[in-house]
């Protein structure tokens, strides 16, 4: 009977989606056994002190890749915005699942906008994507750390610590809690994170079996959105815990299909957005990373990103 081994994180939307990747195997190969092999992250045990200090969405990654490494499980599932530009020598990405909603949710128990909060009202988010973003669209507005699993930090508006809380949209849709959503908050506000609603599959590179095992449950447009947008992530050297947003979408002209490639990079307090919109041939993903992290490069992008490098 043949058997594999997923490595995961234990909080609720990591179970969900290494489940979610063990239930499309199974689906795919009935007689499938599927086990699930759960560590602590360094990220999960370093949550008092802001992630980009603690050394980035890396530290979610480290325990599961060395679980891969080292031949404890054969394949580690993560969401796509937590992987880092470079991925440990050994180790690959061949597999990335369908995306989810990829948009930033806003959460708040008294206000239904973030146009309707009074001004000091406290927003609680780790992310300095959503902070740079959001501070210089309503610059009224405190935004404070907040981390921990969805329903920790959730806990911790209903606790009134916060005013409101911002979360992926995909993360409260897979963790049927889409209700607690009062607004989903517009790309022209906040552009989303690289790899955000995506789940990605990572395994040994040089484990054939594994990855022809896994290779029916490819969604083969998710992956090529997902790697027009990691690669202006490579381009620039951000980090996935910089003030960097990339999102890329299927654009629709007439009865041709673009793509659309939008990337931001900004100062933590608002004061300074650069941005890039490009939209070409649907299949021009790399030529469209690089030109659109040529013209943020240009605006000066990589004097912010300096004072955010990954440690």
């Amino acid at each position: 009977m043949q058997k594999i081994r997923i490595c995961t994180r234990q909080s609720a939307l990591a179970l969900w989606q290494a489940n979610y990747v063990k239930e499309s195997l199974q689906q795919q190969y009935p007689g499938l056994v599927v086990e699930l092999h759960k560590v602590v992250s360094e990220g999960d045990r370093t949550l008092d002190i802001p992630l980009h200090q603690a050394g980035g969405k890396g530290l979610f990654l480290k325990e599961l890749e060395m679980a891969l490494l080292e031949g404890a499980a054969d394949l580690a599932v993560h969401s796509m915005k937590d992987v880092t530009v470079n991925l440990p020598d050994g180790l690959t990405i061949p597999v990335v699942c369908p995306r989810e909603d990829p948009r930033d949710a806003y959460v708040s128990n008294h206000h239904d906008s973030l146009e309707e909060m009074p001004e000091g009202s406290i927003v609680g988010t780790c992310s300095l994507r959503r902070v740079s973003q959001l501070k210089a669209a309503y610059p009224h507005l405190e935004f404070s750390n907040l981390r921990g699993n969805v329903h920790t930090r959730l806990s911790k508006l209903d606790s009134g610590q916060y005013d409101a809380v911002i979360l992926a949209v995909a993360g409260l849709k897979r963790l049927d809690m889409e209700h607690r959503i009062r607004q989903t908050i517009s790309p022209d506000i906040c552009l989303p994170a690289a790899g955000q609603g995506v789940v990605g599959i990572e395994c040994r590179a040089e484990d054939e079996k594994t990855r022809d095992l896994i290779s029916p449950i490819n969604n083969p447009d998710s992956a090529f959105l997902v790697a027009a947008e990691r690669k202006v992530n490579a381009i620039l050297n951000g980090g996935c815990h910089a003030p960097v947003a990339v999102f890329a979408e299927q654009w629709f002209d007439r009865d041709e299909t673009k793509l659309r490639l939008r990337a931001m990079v900004g100062e933590l307090d608002g004061s300074n957005l650069l941005k890039s919109d490009r939209i070409g041939p649907y299949q021009s993903g790399g030529q469209l990373a690089e030109e659109v992290a040529g013209e943020l490069v240009d605006q000066g992008a990589d004097k912010i990103l300096k004072r955010f490098s990954d440690v």
